[in-house]
């Protein structure tokens, strides 16, 4: 049975040790102690060398006590956005919020909690499970990082839930799109705007060609497209002789987005020509796209729990990245869970205290299978 206060004691704990992307050093060593203590064998991969963190990605298992049920993995990341330094929390309502300086950190420290309780209650139970494994990313926000650059060769289970959605718990997130990173720089010629604007080539004039020409936002059901960023010019009396732009495309569908992304490099290269310049283009696969069926072992199984403890099973599609892109990209079944965070990533983030309950209950029906 989930120990209510010792879950929000966990979560609190949690929540209190700083961990911004790639600075998660602190809550990595507390984590592991805690792992530890029931019973993980605990390894640390180089994840963290490769990035510049200061820690690695945290693989544990627990050996189970069921050798016909296969291995099953848990996952969430340990970093949270900023402003993260210094979170002060407390339950209003039966909710856990921050004082508002700051984010919760319940993307994804939930998640954590959850995993930690989920443990100990099947210990304490002495239910019948197969091996678990539970596994701590780190820098998942901004790009996907730690689960890039994970240890794969360290883990055993095919099938896992990632527990890092929004939605109340019962949400089971099976497709996510893939993301191409678009990256331009379009050439200029400098000149004086006043004197001799003829002699110069304005790379901020190729620019805005390009992009009125171009397909944007909400292209079709399957697909975006987003012009992020713009950077030029030094001074109003100077013809701006470079531009640089980042731009992104997702798609639920692997040809529609090499489609979008072909469509908007061939709209910057047309408009560079036209003008008599050059514009640079790199198109770069951030993270493969997912989708798993409803009949698919690891979404029925999710489902059934979830009905099991009344929580109304909501398969969805999502339109951002996480963890659950890479880990199906790399072979493991995979669906994310969501686990009742609300307004991530927000002053106002928050969690109700029978979502992180209800949550833990859910992953431990499915680690018993």
């Amino acid at each position: 049975m989930v120990n209510e206060q010792r879950l929000l004691d966990d979560f609190f704990e949690l929540i209190g040790i700083d961990s911004e992307s790639k600075n998660e050093g602190q809550l990595a060593k507390h984590l592991t102690q805690k792992l530890k203590d029931l019973g993980f064998e605990v390894y640390i991969d180089d994840a963290g060398e490769a990035i510049g963190g200061e820690t690695g990605n945290i693989i544990a298992r627990l050996k189970g006590n069921d050798k016909n049920k296969p291995s099953m993995l848990f996952a969430a990341h340990m970093d949270t956005v900023s402003p993260g330094k210094g979170v002060k929390a407390s339950v209003k309502d039966g909710k856990i919020v921050s004082d508002g300086t700051t984010i919760l950190g319940a993307d994804d420290k939930a998640g954590i909690a959850a995993v930690l309780e989920m443990a100990r209650v099947l210990k304490e139970a002495n239910a019948c499970f197969g091996d678990i494994e539970a596994i701590f990313t780190i820098a998942e926000e901004g790009g996907l990082f730690g689960a890039k650059n994970l240890d794969y060769s360290k883990v055993q289970s095919k099938k896992g839930y990632i527990l890092d959605s929004d939605g109340k718990p019962g949400t089971i997130v099976n497709q996510g799109p893939c993301q191409d990173k678009i990256a331009v720089t379009i050439k200029g010629i400098s000149a004086h705007a006043g004197l001799k604007p003829e002699e110069g080539i304005s790379a901020i004039q190729v620019a805005s060609k390009a992009i009125n020409n171009m397909k944007l936002l909400r292209i079709d059901e399957d697909t975006t497209a987003n012009i992020g960023v713009i950077k030029g010019g030094t001074a109003t009396n100077v013809v701006c002789d470079k531009v640089e732009i980042l731009a992104e495309a997702r798609s639920t569908s692997e040809d529609k987005l090499d489609a979008q992304s072909n469509h908007m490099k061939k709209c910057f290269e047309e408009a560079a020509k036209e003008y008599n310049t050059e514009a640079d283009v790199t198109i770069e696969r951030v993270y493969p796209a997912f989708k798993l069926e409803e009949d698919e072992p690891v979404v029925n199984l999710a489902k059934e729990k979830s009905s099991k403890l009344g929580l109304s099973p909501n398969l969805k599609a999502t339109g951002g990245g996480s963890d659950t892109n890479i880990f199906n990209g790399n072979g493991i079944s995979c669906v994310n869970l969501g686990v009742g965070m609300n307004k991530p990533h927000t002053l106002e983030e928050n969690i109700e205290v029978k979502d992180l309950v209800d949550t833990t209950k859910l992953i431990i029906e499915i680690a018993k299978g």
